[in-house]
């Protein structure tokens, strides 16, 4: 790996520098997965298909060089991405490195405003109707193996990042309307993307279209959000669902302590983010469902995380089995897991430090900004929105947390 001849920032220059990165784009910027944004399908509908599609989508998240602008892909503010921001401003609002408590309230008021409209929320029944739901989608459509996401249509990962985020600046300052939406939010994804099985399989759909998904990662984050909404709010009805998923996802651990993806043939890859959401979401089902009963599921699948997700130097693998792309993503994810596990290995705050110094001389660029992957022989150096810079903000928060 080439080095840059930049001095390696320390958490708190880096931290600030990045900050001011974001607000000087108004939070807004491009994102792996933004094709469909692209202008161009107005102009040539004849591209408008699943296969076009699907082959810009894939072929603009690969190449090292951003089209975007040629292909008429705006930037856009992405609910997920100010959720992250949030989080970050209020863990920097409490060490006293955020010089603008305002922008807490704007970043609130950005996050109320873009909820999806009414007119995005698919509804299972009837009793739906008439309710306007707290829910929240991504800022591009999205090709899945077999429909369109909307743009804005609700998801159930958007929908808890945000939610989780809103319940934050509850905590900070208890704005009822805060919980309010939070338990909206939670009726949202109880009423219309949770589902049972005979065999009593719970799960929740991702995005309300794709039928009846089993996604470990969103299940995990979907039953987290509830067990918190319980404990903020008494409200009862949102504990059973909440177990009943994280078991099914928690039973559907391997031996080895690894989840698959997901449970269709397809989604059978093991990585080192999606592993980080489940356990933090595990942990948080434990705190605040006050049960024990996922401990052996946390520790057996830390303990694979820590095995084989990190290079002897501290570079984090994308997958178990092999290393490249590193990705950012995958930077930012570790840092925040190894710091909320640091009670399960004595070394995890020390590897949090050496995995920050190695992004800042592999994936920094004196702009103020992170890249978004590195390879053996090149850098993707394409600044991402979302899936980098609003992550890495909330991982340099969470390192400052702990320094």
């Amino acid at each position: 790996m080439h080095h840059s001849i930049t001095s390696v920032e320390n958490p708190k220059t880096a931290t600030l520098k990045l900050l001011a990165y974001c607000r000087a784009n108004d939070w807004a910027g491009y994102d792996p997965y933004d094709a469909l944004n692209s202008r161009m399908f107005k102009v040539l509908p004849f591209l408008d298909f699943r296969l076009p599609r699907l082959i810009l989508t894939q072929g603009l998240k690969r190449l090292p060089f951003n089209l975007r602008p040629l292909l008429l892909v705006p930037k856009t503010q992405n609910p997920k991405a100010m959720a992250l921001f949030l989080m970050a401003f209020l863990k920097l609002e409490r060490l006293g490195l955020l010089d603008d408590k305002g922008l807490i309230t704007l970043m609130t008021q950005k996050l109320i405003k873009l909820r999806s409209p009414d007119n995005l929320i698919t509804r299972n029944s009837e009793r739906g109707t008439g309710n306007s739901y707290f829910c929240w989608g991504y800022s591009f459509p999205w090709q899945t193996r077999t429909i369109v996401v909307p743009l804005r249509a609700p998801n159930l990962v958007c929908t808890s990042f945000v939610t989780n985020a809103l319940l934050d600046a509850y905590e900070r300052n208890p704005e009822s309307r805060y919980l309010s939406m939070a338990i909206n939010a939670a009726e949202y994804i109880l009423n219309e993307l949770y589902w049972e099985d005979e065999d009593s399989t719970a799960c929740f759909r991702y995005p309300h279209s794709s039928l009846r998904s089993r996604i470990h990662n969103a299940n995990l984050i979907g039953a987290a959000l509830f067990c918190r909404v319980y404990k903020l709010s008494g409200e009862k009805r949102f504990v059973e669902p909440a177990l009943k998923v994280a078991r099914y996802s928690a039973a559907k651990q391997h031996d080895d302590g690894s989840w698959d993806y997901g449970e269709l043939p397809t989604q059978r890859w093991v990585d080192n983010f999606h592993t980080g959401y489940n356990l933090s979401a595990l942990r948080s089902i434990c705190r605040y469902a006050e049960t024990s009963e996922f401990e052996p599921n946390i520790r057996r699948g830390f303990e694979f995380y820590r095995t084989h997700f990190f290079k002897n130097d501290g570079a984090p693998r994308y997958f178990h089995d092999r290393t490249y792309p590193i990705d950012v993503h995958c930077v930012a994810q570790s840092i925040i897991t190894l710091l909320e596990f640091r009670d399960l290995h004595e070394n995890n705050v020390s590897l949090a430090h050496v995995i920050f110094r190695r992004a800042m001389t592999d994936m920094w660029d004196e702009q103020g900004y992170f890249y978004y992957q590195c390879f053996p022989f090149f850098r993707n150096r394409i600044s991402y929105m979302r899936w980098s810079q609003a992550w890495m903000l909330l991982a340099l928060s969470t390192l400052l947390e702990h320094s």
